[in-house]
């Protein structure tokens, strides 16, 4: 990009900038919009910690001006789509492409590229798995993975194309099917892939399909139950597509999974129980709280030399000890011969469906909104072209001399006049939509909305 233009016209060099230490933050050009959308109004930004090939910064945060920030949940965007998104929904008339040519949204760190700053002020370079050169771009697999098609299994696979990535996918050595997009290592699709989630949000008529390591996204704050801007509640936060997905069925398999390894796996045992109960600590969810009992009490029977088959029926007379190690289920007794979590099934599947059906209620009542705006509009429309036409008969007939032409055009205006009446009362019965369309009768709903 070699120049490009300021609000009032004028030219803004965005070539050769200066290099930005990191976690370095600062307001306005040239990394952040000026006077937008009113005079006066400076946003905000802030570079991250990793750098990519190029040597720019591979995280960088926008933040809103002071005024607009008090409205907005958070204030900031961690990605260019969360701020695009954003800029659509709040200013709908604006160019997004002018919004991004006001300003860089590249922060170069004059290091590099594929370094990482450390604790100790001093850099590392990117750990990347490494593969000779012959084996790169084996099956499509940039990273030269020779196991990446089978990362994928068929069920998650959905027949779903991916949507383009411009951002980590154009690095070299990185495949979106087999490297985690925090830390490029690739993911091991070990014990059923129990490591790594995939992103399968929706996006238009793709997925995301990038995946991630669950102890990255844990280390970063994007996974499990998280308070702040982010908010999430046993939930994975994909920083590429910023979508979210549910963690309650993965820790739900986690616990499946530890129970069909054989007896001698303890270790990788511990550890898969371990990273269920880090997704779901701190949940508000019944669900997750439910099912992190379960986990917990898992773990517990691991730790005693229990076998963690069939911990799902709580049919055997194991008591909780007060050791330091319990965790959550301290002072937790099972008592013999109870059924408990036998509604565990049901309930994992409550806060799914709640999201799904809150989502569909959503996109219901933003296609009903628009679907009634659409209709009252047009209809607004008609009623002022039946008034322009009744005003210029009326003038017509105001004018004309002739006695016969004058009772036409008498018998003309009296029609309109009629005609403009019964479509008034047809616009008062349409704006009954108001109410909503749960609240509107089903005859109005046909007659005027085509339902």
């Amino acid at each position: 990009m070699e120049g490009n233009s300021d609000n009032d016209g004028g030219r803004i060099n965005l070539t050769n900038l200066a290099p930005v230490p990191p976690e370095q933050s600062g307001e306005g050009l040239p990394y952040a919009p000026e006077n937008f959308p009113n005079p006066g109004d400076i946003w905000r930004w802030k570079a991250g910690k990793r750098i990519s090939s190029n040597g720019n910064y591979r995280d960088r945060y926008l933040y809103l001006p002071r005024r607009l920030a008090a409205s907005y949940r958070g204030g900031g965007f961690p990605s260019k789509l969360a701020a695009e998104r954003y800029v659509k929904e709040s200013f709908p008339r604006v160019n997004i492409a002018d919004f991004f040519a006001s300003f860089s949204w590249s922060i170069p760190s004059g290091l590099p590229g594929n370094m990482n700053p450390v604790a100790d002020g001093g850099l590392r370079q990117l750990e990347l798995k490494q593969q000779p050169e012959s084996d790169f771009d084996i099956g499509g697999c940039k990273a030269g993975n020779k196991t990446c098609s089978s990362l994928i299994l068929e069920e998650e696979k959905e027949n779903s194309s991916v949507t383009p990535c411009d951002i980590c996918c154009v690095e070299p050595k990185f495949c979106r099917e087999c490297c985690c997009i925090l830390c490029y290592k690739t993911v091991d699709s070990a014990y059923g892939g129990y490591s790594y989630i995939m992103c399968k949000v929706k996006l238009g008529n793709n997925i995301c399909g990038h995946v991630c390591h669950l102890e990255c996204a844990l280390r970063s704050y994007s996974a499990g139950t998280v308070g702040g801007t982010i908010g999430l509640d046993a939930e994975y936060f994909c920083w590429r597509c910023d979508g979210r997905t549910e963690l309650i069925s993965h820790a739900n398999k986690l616990l499946q999974t530890c129970e069909a390894i054989e007896t001698d796996g303890a270790d990788i045992k511990e550890k898969i129980l371990t990273l269920g109960i880090c997704l779901l600590r701190g949940s508000e969810k019944v669900a997750a709280k439910e099912l992190l009992s379960l986990i917990a009490l898992a773990s517990l029977k691991l730790k005693h030399g229990t076998n963690t088959e069939d911990s799902l029926k709580a049919d055997d007379n194991f008591a909780a000890t007060s050791s330091d190690d319990e965790g959550p289920l301290k002072n937790f007794n099972v008592q013999k011969g109870t059924k408990s979590f036998h509604y565990q099934s049901e309930l994992l599947k409550l806060d799914a469906e709640f999201d799904k059906t809150m989502e569909d209620l959503e996109k219901s009542h933003k296609y009903e909104y628009k679907l009634a705006e659409e209709r009252l509009h047009t209809h607004k429309k008609y009623l002022l072209n039946i008034s322009q036409q009744l005003d210029k008969e009326k003038s017509e007939l105001a004018s004309e001399t002739n006695s016969s032409r004058s009772s036409v055009l008498l018998q003309t205006v009296e029609k309109r006049n009629e005609q403009l009446r019964q479509e008034l009362k047809k616009f008062e019965e349409m704006k009954k939509v108001a109410n909503g369309f749960g609240s509107t009768s089903k005859e109005s709903l046909e007659k005027h909305f085509g339902l």
